[in-house]
């Protein structure tokens, strides 16, 4: 039974107690407790309430995967920052196995064995500027630079602007987002651009 419910879930990104129940023909509660016993035995990786992977499976993932993953673990988000930064060749500082992304319900991290997610929240008002790309939501270029830009000039990020190669935005997209924006962030993003 074991490897039925291992083959049935291994193509599925990630999974909840209803796709297990379904796997194993069994109901919901027993369900529960084969999850926290898989989890337990390290079969399963738990990332949050309901929320699983197959522990098998992490090797074979990749970026994309993972970002895919990071806009169910919160709901609504977006990747952004340094993590869409790296995505587009913007920035050559890379943190290996960490995900950042944008939300407006809060701010919160995920670390699942050196898998961290980071969800910063923003106003609703700043919650724009990111598109569907495959499967996933991302920040374009511009967006991303401004929201590491804005968290910056909080003190709630770190970003090395010299490992950065900023030439390739497009400043007239980015004096549009900056609109909405604080004067502080204004400034950060006007100074680190020169517009």
């Amino acid at each position: 039974m074991k490897t039925d419910i291992l083959n049935y879930l291994s193509n599925r990104l990630f999974f909840s107690v209803d796709d297990v129940a379904e796997a194993a023909g069994i109901k919901n509660e027993s369900a529960q407790v084969l999850c926290s016993r898989y989890v337990k035995r390290g079969t399963f990786l738990r990332l949050k309430k309901n929320f699983y992977i197959l522990a098998g499976n992490r090797q074979r993932y990749n970026h994309e995967d993972y970002f895919k993953i990071a806009n169910y673990l919160q709901v609504p988000s977006y990747v952004s920052c340094g993590t869409a930064l790296s995505f587009y060749g913007i920035t050559t500082q890379v943190k290996r196995d960490w995900y950042d992304n944008i939300s407006v319900k809060r701010s919160t991290v995920f670390d699942i064995q050196g898998i961290a997610f980071h969800y910063y929240k923003v106003k609703k008002t700043y919650y724009f500027g990111f598109v569907k790309h495959e499967n996933f939501f991302i920040a374009t270029r511009e967006k991303a630079f401004v929201d590491t830009a804005h968290l910056c000039a909080f003190g709630k990020y770190s970003m090395d602007w010299h490992a950065c190669d900023l030439g390739p935005l497009d400043k007239e997209l980015i004096d549009g987002i900056i609109s909405v924006f604080p004067q502080k962030t204004r400034k950060s993003v006007r100074k680190l651009c020169m517009i």
